[in-house]
């Protein structure tokens, strides 16, 4: 893009992880980093939530895959507080219906509309493969080389990226 000196980097999730990615390959051309729900390397439980998206790709068609990838993400996303507080039924009669069922089916809708399951799939081996530590020693080595002053945010109730990966960041980042 032929930037020279970035002010500040943003990113969370997988932004996070290219964040922390370029700020380790390039330490000088950063003056501050912030990043958001985000780790080091991907964790067996995010891999695995990755893997159970992957297999519902693979599972239904095309369109019927992605929705259904798009529901299992959605767990991540949303927490038990955030699902009891917007998608509770004042309804104790009702069987069927559910609105925490409409709401995943609209979420997987409205992906498949405007994302294909392939990018998907590509985008979720990605951040699979995301370690920082690949061909640098070890995920401490490259996180002590980030020359940039860090902000790590961590959220208490993200399951994906646990506060604990945060933990490790900012121990970690000079």
């Amino acid at each position: 893009l032929g930037l020279g000196r970035i002010r500040l980097a943003i990113g969370g999730s997988m932004g996070g992880q290219q964040a922390l990615e370029w700020a380790v390959e390039e330490p000088d051309r950063f003056d501050q980093l912030c990043v958001l729900a985000t780790n080091a390397f991907h964790s067996p439980w995010g891999i695995a939530f990755n893997e159970a998206q992957r297999m519902a790709l693979e599972s239904g068609g095309r369109e019927q895959g992605l929705e259904t990838a798009r529901a299992i993400a959605m767990l991540s996303y949303r927490n038990y507080g955030i699902f009891g507080r917007s998608q509770s039924e004042g309804n104790a009669g009702k069987i069927d219906g559910y609105r925490a069922s409409s709401y995943q089916r609209y979420q997987g809708e409205k992906l498949r509309r405007r994302f294909d399951p392939d990018s998907y799939r590509v985008l979720s081996k990605a951040m699979d493969s995301h370690h920082l530590g690949r061909g640098r020693g070890s995920a401490e080595a490259a996180l002590a080389s980030i020359r940039a002053r860090t902000l790590v945010v961590g959220i208490r109730s993200d399951i994906l990226f646990p506060v604990e990966e945060q933990e490790f960041l900012a121990r970690h980042i000079p």
